[in-house]
């Protein structure tokens, strides 16, 4: 067994935006700290006095209890259980992650729980995570009916996971800097001499969601066009800073024009009257497309729960779902292409996150080599 440590991976009544190139939007994704460890050693987390609507579809009902692991935050997640529960009458027994560990704490109890497994279901917010799950043996196949509408690059061919709704990386411009004619249609407009490279920013593409995209890009042109990309990104003066947040506060102030950001971030600077907009890139047909970084949900190999394990990872990945989660400002997006969704409408890479989490090794160490303080 190995123990892993990777980092990192609108609300209510948002409009719908069809994108094409560059779109604005707001709203705040809510965060917050109480965790709990319900199925053995805690106690139940105050109720929300809020509940959210019903899903459309009604799921099956059953009986008895499903543990789930999730790394969402619990203001979210604790909805959808109570919801779950009411639907179904079988009882959740969530663990959320702690603030300081985020995600590998959960994957590392998953893996150290392997021999006697305690959980059922592992809801992540993120993909790379579950994958090492995969790899390690820790994750059962479960081939969901309700997945039949989500594109392959978004699922384990066989079954292990499934990944459904989530957020978008994006371009963020200074709409005072910048007019619409000279917004960027393809990240590689950011390389072939369009703007200055000290107008841009970047987060270290060694951490976090950045990491992410430069894995995808290696992955969808490979890693020696790839590694070329970031080094002329690198050449042409961009400017490297210590987070998405970062990028999405200096372009909203004008210090740059364009910022590398997550649309969550976007979302803040928008809701804030800064005047930028959001640029999805490459959406042409035949394009690269744009990364979308899902959440993901699997089933434990030998959970003990197993008839409800599959109950609820059905009822988490359908479209109802990602609908309600949307609504709640969790979920920027849908990954179903064409959904009848509010949110984002995004065309997403054509690379599957295998693929993407295949070169995250690979890519990081080109990160390092390149964007590495000397």
């Amino acid at each position: 067994m190995k123990i892993i440590g990777i980092r990192g991976m609108f609300a209510a009544g948002l409009v719908a935006v069809l994108l094409t190139g560059c779109a604005g939007n707001t709203t705040k994704t809510e965060t917050e700290g109480v965790k709990t460890e319900a199925a053995k050693a805690g106690t139940e987390a105050p109720k929300p006095e809020t509940e959210a609507p019903k899903p459309e579809t009604e799921p099956p009902k059953g009986s008895g209890e499903v543990n789930i692991y999730t790394a969402v935050d619990q203001v979210h997640s604790e909805k959808i259980f109570k919801e779950f529960e009411e639907a179904t009458g079988i009882k959740v027994n969530p663990v959320y992650d702690l603030e300081a560990n985020k995600t590998t704490g959960l994957t590392n109890k998953i893996l150290m729980e392997m021999e006697h497994p305690v959980c059922d279901v592992f809801w992540n917010n993120e993909f790379a995570q579950t994958i090492e799950l995969e790899k390690q043996g820790a994750l059962a196949p479960y081939v969901s009916p309700v997945a039949s509408d989500i594109p392959d690059a978004y699922k384990d061919k066989d079954g292990y996971w499934t990944a459904f709704g989530g957020r978008a990386r994006t371009l963020l411009v200074n709409t005072d800097l910048l007019e619409e004619k000279d917004y960027p249609a393809s990240i590689f407009d950011l390389t072939n001499g369009k703007y200055e490279g000290d107008q841009i920013a970047i987060a270290y593409p060694m951490f976090g969601t950045t990491r992410t995209q430069a894995a995808a890009i290696y992955a969808a042109i490979g890693a020696e066009k790839g590694k070329e990309f970031f080094q002329k990104l690198k050449d042409s003066g961009v400017q490297v800073v210590d987070g998405n947040s970062v990028t999405k506060d200096m372009a909203a102030a004008g210090q740059v024009k364009i910022g590398y950001t997550d649309t969550d971030d976007a979302k803040e600077a928008l809701e804030d009257g800064a005047p930028v907009e959001m640029c999805f890139t490459d959406q042409e047909e035949g394009g690269l497309g744009n990364l979308i970084t899902p959440n993901t949900v699997a089933m434990i190999k030998g959970a003990p729960n197993e008839d409800n394990a599959k109950i609820f990872i059905d009822y988490i990945i359908s479209l109802d779902m990602e609908k309600e989660l949307i609504d709640m400002g969790f979920f920027d997006l849908s990954i179903r292409p064409d959904a009848p969704v509010e949110g984002l409408k995004v065309k997403g890479m054509n690379v599957n996150l295998v693929e993407v989490y295949d070169m995250l090794e690979t890519a990081s160490n080109d990160m390092q080599e390149i964007f590495s303080v000397q």
